[in-house]
């Protein structure tokens, strides 16, 4: 994959929190709590959210929600590309967007400083019932097509940093937490007591 060069050279301790999910799977939510918590300890962060670089990317939403498989995949190397941006200048970037193909993931994993992958499982009957965005209720009205992880194929990580079921018993506040801890304990964070 091409079309990018960022200086790969640049000394950094920046980090890139990728969380990754389906629609409705809750990384915007985890994101912006973790945010909170690692701002708390000292850390602070910059958040990218998949639906407002779409819409600063001048990608409508909706429209989002019928483009296919190679639009996406550019589209979510754009959001790489930012990343490694903001990461290679020191800051640490928690990013939360679908962006699940075996492209991304590799492209990641030799581009991104500090990269460390999140993947939020979450069953699509769940997904389904929550909906917010009507995306799945309108894909089986037929009023669009590729959705990601229904009928535009995805690529499900096997090897992320953190992969957190689906368990309605945890709280976005906990799995927020749980995110914390592993990035503390893999990326020998300091700052953190509890």
């Amino acid at each position: 994959m091409g079309g990018f060069d960022i200086d790969n050279k640049s000394e950094s301790f920046g980090h890139v929190i990728w969380i990754c999910g389906l629609s409705g799977a809750g990384k915007s939510s985890v994101a912006k709590r973790l945010r909170a918590i690692l701002e708390q300890l000292g850390k602070p962060c910059i958040l990218l959210d998949g639906d407002q670089l779409r819409e600063i990317l001048n990608v409508n939403s909706f429209a989002t929600a019928t483009i296919d498989r190679d639009s996406r995949l550019t589209l979510a190397l754009r959001y790489s590309a930012l990343c490694k941006l903001l990461a290679n200048q020191g800051h640490i970037v928690i990013i939360a967007t679908i962006s699940m193909f075996k492209e991304i993931y590799s492209w990641n994993k030799q581009n991104l400083p500090g990269y460390f992958q999140v993947f939020l499982n979450t069953p699509v009957n769940i997904l389904q019932e929550r909906d917010s965005k009507g995306i799945y209720g309108r894909l089986s009205r037929g009023e669009i097509k590729n959705v990601a992880g229904l009928d535009l194929a995805v690529d499900i990580p096997t090897d992320s940093h953190l992969t957190i079921t689906y368990d309605p018993s945890l709280s976005i506040d906990e799995v927020a937490k749980k995110i914390r801890n592993k990035l503390f304990t893999e990326k020998k964070f300091v700052g953190i007591d509890d």
